[in-house]
């Protein structure tokens, strides 16, 4: 370990993975360590007595749940959008080798108390039950527009400059109500509250394009895929993916103090008495506590179930979203569902995850309107965890913090942050124009 590397990264957990595979990839020299012995850190994927001893201490799981190297339950459940950069980042990195993806059956929307499958296109709206006959011709134009319409060519643009028109104007243009609004920008743009009805139209549109986009790729119920056997699968493909170039991983490397020469900057890590030396460090908030602020926190529930989530038409994998709005409450509020047919559970089993940023400190009570949603459950175990963000200036003391996973159950936020990431460490933009092909989807 007495050695010299470009960057040292500490923590497993996906962002920090993801990463340290891009930089290798560059021809970094790249040494990854972990002081847990598993890969994974916040977002490791837990069996079922791992599950336990998390949550409940010393008792052992009941038998009828089945055989615990059986479960493979992601800590922080994320779907991934089909065309979306994740899937762009793995294919650059060319980690989809390692992987199997499936489709994932269906994304719903909570309207009015009931769930709705979320309309993906101008056919699907014209048989919504979420709008009625009128709203819906009017959504179908939207959805048009938004199908038509190309950056580059102001003919598609009918007279709006989406740089400057707020989605708010955007949607006037349309006469779409408050309703329709609600579920197009939590559902569809996956915006995670109300501010960007005031902000300008490109990004939703570009969202919305992406939703429509990923969904017509798998011809599946919906926009996202999930690897089989959970995400657990991904920093083992990147570790695997590190090697190839060259890079070096290390777990159970207790300590893992970041050393600093006199100007600030970084100047190794430490652990077990002996230094590597680096220019860089990539880390989770957990290894530089002093660099990070708390932001807020998460609540959470994992269930574990005998049957798929009620008025989802039978759905074996599947997200709701909860607008804020339809909660009264200041973040919208997700349900993810998984099952054996993701190979994540025994047969007939189901994990359902529900989150949203926390505003209270009880679990419990704040989850209420997505547990509500599950039906009978076998098991259920809450926890609530903070969210820190870096508070440091990366480029005068070279240490590169990466921003506690959210509450949300897909990937888009997730893969934005390792993107601003990669080009704070590196000065370049990744180029993400990959033959998407290259990630296919397991047919039943």
């Amino acid at each position: 370990m007495d050695e010299e590397y470009d960057v040292v990264v500490l923590g497993t957990g996906l962002k920090e993975c993801i990463l340290s595979g891009l930089l290798s990839v560059d021809g970094l020299k790249v040494l990854h360590m972990d002081r847990n012995d598993y890969y994974g850190g916040e977002s490791a994927s837990l069996n079922l007595i791992q599950l336990w001893k998390r949550f409940r201490g010393n008792d052992k799981p009941p038998a009828h749940l089945g055989s615990s190297r059986d479960y493979n339950v992601d800590m922080i459940p994320k779907f991934m959008m089909a065309n979306g950069n994740l899937v762009r980042v793995l294919i650059h990195t060319d980690v989809t080798k390692y992987l199997y993806f499936k489709a994932v059956d269906g994304s719903y929307v909570l309207n009015k108390g009931k769930v709705h499958k979320v309309p993906a296109t101008d056919m699907e709206a014209l048989k919504s039950p979420l709008m009625g006959i009128f709203e819906k011709r009017r959504a179908r134009k939207l959805f048009i527009y938004v199908h038509n319409y190309e950056e580059s060519d102001p003919k598609t643009h009918e007279g709006m400059d989406l740089t400057r028109v707020t989605t708010r104007e955007l949607i006037a243009k349309f006469g779409l109500d408050d309703n329709t609004i609600d579920f197009i920008g939590h559902a569809m743009a996956l915006h995670r509250d109300d501010h960007y009805l005031n902000e300008p139209a490109m990004d939703t549109v570009m969202r919305m394009k992406l939703y429509a986009e990923s969904f017509a790729r798998f011809e599946g119920g919906s926009p996202y895929i999930y690897p089989l056997y959970g995400l657990g699968e991904l920093p083992q493909a990147f570790a695997r993916l590190s090697a190839v170039y060259g890079g070096t991983y290390m777990l159970n490397k207790p300590g893992c103090k970041v050393e600093f020469d006199e100007e600030g900057k970084v100047a190794g890590v430490t652990s077990e008495g002996e230094t590597a030396k680096c220019k860089k460090v990539v880390c989770d908030p957990s290894y530089l506590p002093s660099k990070v602020r708390k932001v807020g926190k998460v609540a959470r529930a994992i269930a574990i179930m005998s049957h798929p989530i009620p008025s989802t038409d039978e759905s074996h994998s599947v997200q709701v979203i909860l607008p804020q709005k339809q909660l009264g409450r200041r973040s919208d509020m997700y349900l993810f569902c998984c099952s054996y047919t993701h190979n994540v559970a025994p047969k007939g089993k189901f994990i359902a995850f529900v989150s949203t940023e926390a505003e209270t400190d009880h679990p419990e009570v704040e989850l209420k309107p997505g547990i509500a949603l599950l039906g009978p459950v076998d098991e259920i175990f809450f926890d609530i965890y903070d969210i820190y963000e870096p508070v440091n200036e990366p480029s005068l003391d070279n240490c590169f913090i990466s921003t506690s996973y959210d509450a949300t159950t897909h990937f888009e936020s997730t893969v934005t942050d390792v993107l601003n990431m990669y080009t704070m460490i590196t000065g370049k933009v990744l180029d993400l124009s990959v033959d998407l092909s290259a990630a296919s989807a397991a047919k039943e």
